[in-house]
């Protein structure tokens, strides 16, 4: 079986070992000074223009997962890529981070706070705290990942399983890896380069000594196989991840299908365009007509063609990228006859809802969001649901499970989380006279009544 798991490591910070000097040949140098051109140069070479850029992240995070607010270490990598400390990692590096600090190869430390991330690409950007006697910081720079070709040899570098600074050498196996669920607005590098937990982060490097990819996800089950986000990718949304903190994406709910879709065993009639599988209901696609079957050929006057699933994430991208609540005119063809359609696409905005502990009843709630929790949005579109439960606790002997959407506390509606903090403050304020109290939860589109009792302080 196959898994894709995050690189990141859950565990406590390390000392790198001081990378030796770097060269200043390049391997074309070499070959000009008549040097012979033997691999283990060029290798080092690419390996020193880079080592030193690369960092070891630290972030204490706070979690609420186990039912309760808590707050755990999780260790990853990252690169630098300028002299003044902005430095690469991932999204999921960083995510929900109290505190990040960064150890740097020559054993010095220092803080950083997140720059911007984007949950939905799994990129975040940095920026480290150094004192002025520390700049400039040592760096890499960011290549060209339109280049690669599959067999180009390439180095994983970053920090795997705790240990310090390493560097994994392989081969591109693809430029264009598309990967269901992972590749809405890119495609992936996949690279035999042992990409393993604590990787997260860090440079993807050609043998030129670029960046040209951020080593993410990994299978660590049935050979070493690990997948990068491209350069070119990331040189797209780094501007908008330093400057607004975010990429602000465009939401349209076009749901789109490749002409030649083999998984589905549909081949449509068409060598230009991209077809519409459906439109998310209430979207802004759906408001403008737009159905599914439409073939869309045009976007604000720009001509785009999938033909296959790799073809898709590009077209997404473009959309998403587009000014929020800037109009899209899209040229379709239905039935034969072609037509002009305008889209009001709408800022995507959060990904996740809100989240809150509710001591005593020992859970922990979430916000429910269209596009984080869309199966229970469509059973209750503004409302609140729990994402975790303590074991053993109060909630978990009342029979509540994770994924429970809380509908009603004690008969009052529950619609969001500051309904349902001022239900537990004021069931807190007489638990000496009735700590029993009555919830109604809707379990799988279900509605059921539960008791709570929670007398007992399990945190004693």
């Amino acid at each position: 079986m196959r898994i894709f798991v995050y690189c990141f490591l859950l565990s406590a910070a390390f000392a790198f070992h001081s990378p030796s000097s770097a060269s200043s040949s390049s391997p074309a140098a070499l070959a000009t000074e008549g040097a012979p051109m033997d691999f283990r140069h060029i290798i080092r070479h690419a390996k020193e223009q880079v080592f030193p850029a690369v960092i070891y992240v630290k972030c204490v995070r706070e979690t609420m997962e186990g039912g309760r607010r808590q707050t755990i270490e999780v260790g990853g990598s990252g690169v630098i890529t300028n002299g003044d400390g902005l430095a690469l990692t991932n999204w999921h590096v960083v995510e929900n981070a109290l505190e990040v600090r960064c150890l740097l190869s020559d054993g010095r430390a220092m803080n950083a706070t997140v720059l911007g991330k984007d949950r939905l690409t799994d990129l975040a950007v940095l920026q480290l705290h150094p004192s002025e006697e520390d700049l400039p910081l040592p760096y890499a720079t960011l290549g060209d990942s339109s280049v690669l070709t599959e067999g180009d040899f390439v180095m994983a570098m970053g920090a795997p399983w705790g240990l310090n600074r390493s560097v994994s050498l392989g081969i591109i196996a693809s430029t264009d890896r598309y990967l269901p669920g992972n590749s809405e607005y890119g495609l992936w590098l996949q690279t035999d380069a042992s990409i393993s937990p604590g990787n997260s982060g860090g440079p993807l490097v050609s043998t030129e000594g670029e960046i040209i990819g951020i080593n993410t996800l990994g299978i660590m089950w049935g050979g070493t196989i690990g997948f990068s986000i491209p350069s070119n990718t990331i040189r797209v949304l780094l501007p908008h991840l330093v400057e607004h903190g975010s990429v602000n994406w465009a939401w349209t709910g076009l749901q789109l299908q490749p002409l030649r879709d083999f998984e589905r065993n549909m081949y449509f009639d068409a060598d230009t365009g991209v077809m519409v599988a459906e439109t998310t209901p209430e979207s802004p696609a759906r408001a403008a007509g737009v159905r599914g079957g439409d073939r869309i050929v045009g976007i604000n006057g720009a001509r785009h063609t999938a033909l296959t699933y790799e073809d898709l994430p590009a077209i997404r991208r473009e959309i998403g990228l587009l000014p929020p609540g800037q109009p899209i005119e899209i040229d379709v063809v239905r039935n034969g006859e072609p037509m002009s359609l305008t889209i009001h696409p709408q800022e995507k905005g959060r990904l996740e809802g809100d989240q809150l502990a509710l001591p005593r009843w020992d859970i922990t709630v979430k916000a429910i969001n269209r596009f984080d929790t869309s199966d229970l949005h469509f059973y209750h579109p503004n409302g609140v649901f729990i994402y975790g439960i303590r074991r053993p606790g109060n909630a978990q002997r009342a029979g509540f499970a994770t994924r429970d959407i809380i509908i009603e506390v004690d008969a009052r509606p529950i619609e969001t989380l500051e309904d349902l903090q001022l239900a537990h403050a004021q069931a807190m304020e007489r638990i000496e006279s009735r700590s029993r109290i009555p919830f109604l939860i809707m379990r799988q589109g279900r509605t059921r009544h539960l008791v709570l009792d929670f007398a007992r302080d399990f945190e004693r």
